[in-house]
Order: C-alpha cells, then sequence, then structure tokens
C-alpha cells in the first residue's frame, strides 16, 4: 500500500508500453508538486522526461518532435486547455488523477460550520475514491457516529462504489479492506502538542510542505540552504531518523559528522597518476552528495535547537504533556500561570497552553480559565488568538466529543491509566497517546463499538481487519503517523494507512478552529508505504488532490 511506488509504477507503465523511446514533454495542472515528492530531477529526466509545461503555459512553440503526456484532474477548465494543446504536440495521452491516481496537493476545504459546504464534499470524495482505486482496494465502511460529517462522507463514498461497481471489481480477499472515517474534533488536543521525533518537530518549527523546508529567515543562512529537500525515498539520513527522539537526532547527526570527516579527501591529496584521478573522480559525486546531506541536517537540526532553546519549548513541552494526561488542577493552574508571565514564551505557546487548559478542565468547577485569558491580555497576545481559545472548545469541547477524550469511562481505560500512574513515565515530553491508537487498538482486537462507529450497510466484519485505511476529516497529525508506523511494525498482518484533510501542526490547527477556515481537504500518510507521509507499511503521508 505505497502510493508513490504506485504513482511511479503508473507514470513509468505509460512511458513504456505507449511512448516508448520518445522523448516527452509532461503537462501539468497543479500536480507539478505530487512529481516533484515522487521523482527527484534526475529521476525524471531517466525516464526521458526533457520538458515540464504547465496545460495553462501560455507558451504556444510547435513541439512535433515531442510526445505529450498530460496528467491532469478531469475538470472543465483542464480539458479546455487540453483542446488548445491537442496540435502543439505529435501526440497526446492522458493520465486523469481521479480515474488512475491521486494527487499529492492537499486541497484546503472550507466548511460551513459542522457541515460540508456543497461543492467540497464531492471533491473530497473523488480524492478518497481516487485513493482506494489506485490501491484497488473495494472497502467495507465505519464512519464516527458522532460526526455528520464523517456519515456524508461515508455515504458519499459508498454511493461512488455502488455506482462504479465494474472499477471496483477487484480480486476478492479473505477479509475485506477497511475504510474508517473519523472527525477531527473527536480529538482536538493532539494536535496542539509540541513532538520530539525529527519529522514532526520539523513540520512543527519549520514547516514541512511537499518535503519541503523554507529556511531562507534562518539567521546567517547561505543562499544553497534557503530551501531544501526533506525526502525519505532519497535522503538515507531521513529515512533512518524520522521517528527518533530529538536526543537521539542529535548523537546521529555528530555521527554522520564524524563518518564525513573520516571520508573527506586530504587536502593535500596528490593526484600523480591516471588511477589517483580515476579514483578521485570516482568517489566525488559520493563524497559531494554526502556533503550535501551533512550541510542540510547540521542546519535543519541547528535551526530546530535555535528554536527549542529561544522558545523554551523543553518547558512548555512538559506542562502540554501534563496538561494532556495528568489530572492535578491545582498544579497545572499554576504551571499554565507562570508560563504566560515568562516573557520568552511566545504569544503562539501561549494560546496553545490556554487552548489545552480549556479543553482539559473545561467543566472544572474551580476552573481559572478567565484569569488565563486575562493574562494573555497583559501578555500582548492579539484579539484574533484570545479568541481562538473559545473557538477551540466549541470545536473540540465536551459538548461535541463522540469519546471521553479526557475522563475516560470504560473500565479497561480506567484501568491502564491507574497503572500508568502507579508507574510513572520513562520520558515526561512522551507521556501522550493520540486518541487514535486507541481506537485502532480497540479495532484490531475486535472490541471497538458498532454503537460508536457504525457500519454503512447490513455487512460487518468478523474477522480481525487486515487492510485498514484510516481518514481523518479535519486532518492528522505525525504523532498519530507514529503511533501507526508502530502498529504497522508490531501487529503481524495487519496494514494500516492514515489519511485526512491535511497533516497539522500548531498554526494549523490553530487557524482551523474558525468557522470560515475550517480544513476539510484530501491528504494521506501511510506508514507506509507512503511517505506521505501519508501508503506503505511503513509510515508516511500523502496529500489526496
Amino acid at each position: 500500500m505505497n502510493l508513490i511506488n504506485l504513482f511511479a509504477k503508473s507514470l513509468a507503465q505509460v512511458k513504456r508500453n505507449v511512448l516508448h523511446h520518445m522523448p516527452i514533454c509532461l503537462c501539468l495542472s497543479h500536480q507539478t508538486s505530487i512529481v516533484s515528492v515522487v521523482y527527484t530531477q534526475s529521476e525524471i529526466l531517466q525516464k526521458e522526461v526533457y520538458l515540464f509545461e504547465r496545460i495553462d503555459s501560455q507558451n504556444r512553440d510547435n513541439m512535433k518532435h515531442l510526445k505529450a503526456i498530460c496528467f491532469l484532474r478531469p475538470t472543465k477548465i483542464n480539458v479546455f486547455y487540453l483542446s488548445l494543446r491537442m496540435s502543439y504536440f505529435l501526440c497526446i495521452f492522458d493520465l486523469f488523477t481521479e480515474c488512475i491516481l491521486i494527487s499529492c496537493v492537499c486541497v484546503m476545504c472550507v466548511l460551513q460550520g459542522r457541515s460540508w459546504e456543497p461543492t467540497l464534499l464531492p471533491r473530497t470524495t473523488q480524492g478518497l475514491t481516487s485513493v482506494l482505486l489506485a490501491l484497488k482496494k473495494c472497502p467495507m465502511i465505519r464512519y464516527q457516529l458522532s460526526s455528520d460529517m464523517a456519515k456524508r462522507l461515508g455515504e458519499s463514498v459508498k454511493q461512488i462504489i455502488t455506482k462504479e461497481y465494474e472499477l471496483f471489481d477487484f480480486r476478492k480477499t479473505e477479509v475485506p479492506p477497511l475504510l474508517l472515517i473519523l472527525d477531527r474534533s473527536d480529538d482536538a488536543i493532539t494536535p496542539l502538542l509540541n513532538q520530539w521525533t525529527y519529522q514532526a518537530m520539523v513540520h512543527e518549527l519549520l514547516g514541512l510542505n511537499n518535503n519541503r523546508i523554507d529556511l531562507s529567515r534562518v539567521p546567517g543562512i547561505s543562499k544553497d540552504l534557503k530551501e531544501v529537500v526533506l525526502s525519505a525515498e532519497n535522503d538515507e539520513f531521513y529515512a533512518n531518523n524520522l521517528y527518533l527522539n530529538f536526543g537521539e537526532i542529535g548523537t546521529n547527526i555528530k555521527n554522520l559528522m564524524e563518518d564525513f570527516q573520516k571520508k573527506k579527501p586530504k587536502e593535500q591529496q596528490k593526484l600523480e597518476s591516471i588511477s589517483d584521478m580515476k579514483a578521485f573522480v570516482d568517489n566525488y559525486p559520493q563524497f559531494k552528495k554526502m556533503s550535501g546531506t551533512v550541510s542540510k541536517h547540521v542546519t535543519v537540526v541547528g535551526e530546530l535547537s535555535r528554536l527549542v532553546s529561544e522558545r523554551h519549548l523543553m518547558e512548555v513541552s512538559e506542562l502540554e504533556q501534563e496538561l494532556a494526561c495528568q489530572n492535578d488542577h491545582s498544579s497545572a493552574s499554576q504551571n499554565v500561570r507562570r508560563l504566560l508571565q515568562n516573557p520568552r514564551v511566545s504569544e503562539m505557546d501561549a494560546v496553545r497552553l490556554v487552548m489545552l487548559y480549556a479543553l482539559r478542565y473545561e467543566r472544572h468547577s474551580s476552573s481559572i480559565l478567565p484569569g488565563l485569558m486575562e493574562e494573555l491580555n497583559r501578555k500582548g497576545v492579539s484579539e484574533k488568538h484570545c479568541r481562538m481559545v473559545t473557538s477551540m472548545v466549541e470545536y473540540g469541547g465536551k459538548r461535541v466529543r463522540g469519546s471521553d477524550l479526557v475522563n475516560p469511562q470504560d473500565a479497561v481505560a480506567i484501568t491502564k491509566q491507574f497503572f500508568k500512574g502507579l508507574k510513572g513515565v520513562e520520558n515526561v515530553y512522551t507521556q501522550h497517546a493520540p486518541l487514535l491508537q486507541e481506537t485502532l487498538d480497540q479495532l484490531i482486537k475486535g472490541r471497538l463499538k458498532d454503537s460508536h462507529f457504525p457500519y454503512l450497510g447490513p455487512s460487518s466484519l468478523r474477522d480481525r481487519p487486515q487492510d485498514i485505511i484510516v481518514f481523518v476529516i479535519g486532518g492528522a497529525t505525525y504523532e498519530e503517523a507514529l503511533a501507526i508506523y508502530n502498529l504497522n511494525r508490531t501487529v503481524p498482518g495487519v496494514r494500516i494507512v492514515l489519511g485526512g484533510t491535511t497533516i497539522h501542526n500548531t498554526k494549523r490547527s490553530e487557524s482551523s478552529t474558525t468557522p470560515r477556515d475550517r480544513f476539510a481537504s484530501v491528504q494521506l500518510h501511510p506508514d507506509i508505504a507512503i511517505r506521505h507521509p501519508l501508503f506503505d507499511t511503513r509510515s508516511t503521508h500523502i496529500k489526496m488532490a
């Protein structure tokens, strides 16, 4: 279930079966970033793709010596532009994303209140069904009962499967695949927590967009490093360290540097013979690649370290974990107030702490939320950001949640919480486990209640599911991707793919709580199998267009 591999194989098959060895031009609309996630520039050149053109480009040069593959969504505007370009190439082959492949471009769908905007439900349905077709899965569907949006999306996907039954007529498996549709509002806490794994920290503190990081604001950054690419497909160090914590990353960076120093050519190296020159030339590309890897990761980790220190994130994160996992209101109140009065705690981190407090102690009899809001005002936090606290409670508060996120009533959950309290924690920064982890654990064990997560239709699974596609309306997180990565590694015979309308960091999760900016696009993170992020059984994530 690796979407990146599926995309690469599909494009290669078209090139091999239809275009043979002809040089080609690849015509795109907004799918350019999809190709950039799957292929590096050198890899795409090896496929004899020598030119990239946007389908809406004003270039009207005659290119009869080229054949063209048009990788597009089948929209009216794209079909119109396609008709205009028909006479400019030797021949044109259409590759429509909604019929064949998933698009990796995240579409931000604005929701109206808690219902789908009419034009966006079909768009999200198209993206999700395109993934099912790419994976060749015709799943049974379960949805979160407390979310009308999850039910409507499930019904819309089911309607497409029923209508286009011939497209979904795949080889039957002993246990049918399962599509589980969830709503972010059931767990609004997870997107607000700082994470300490490499991939999650990069996305939270620097922003990770289609594997690219903008470092142009880093003090003293060199021109070559203003934008860098972090791809698990092409960067061995990144692939090996995606899910390691920040302390381990520091050690591994040191080891990488030491290894680089050992392989670095000596300045006084003599090239006295042809064999010396040949050896130098043979080793130089590998050295240059390693040099680039070292420079990139040292710069990224250095900037992460600077931001952690500058924003006091160790202390902030410890309190976030206390708010999310502990039940000591007196201690939490004092610590939140103390950090709000610290001038080095940023405005966004202060708002996030108050949001977590508001969600955690929403109905506590001794709540000091009004006092914390006054502290935010004294700190100079903008009115817009202060309003986010109320918006967050409206979005993911107790009245909205289908599960008891804060105080579980289930006997098993209470027992686990009790023994965890007795045992203590090995790392105060990683105490929290997302609700999704518990949901999937119950699903795999056959204990997920039909009363909370009903099936669409009369049928239900009797055996443990093997292929599970999880889609979160409102966006997924890298903490949840890590949980699924661990499940894929530790539970034999089960393959899970995580998808959502976006991949959250704090800025996205905070802006998504306002009425006009709730996210509902389509994006997947397989662990996967897709590095993208959001499909494979390793783990990654991907955005669906």
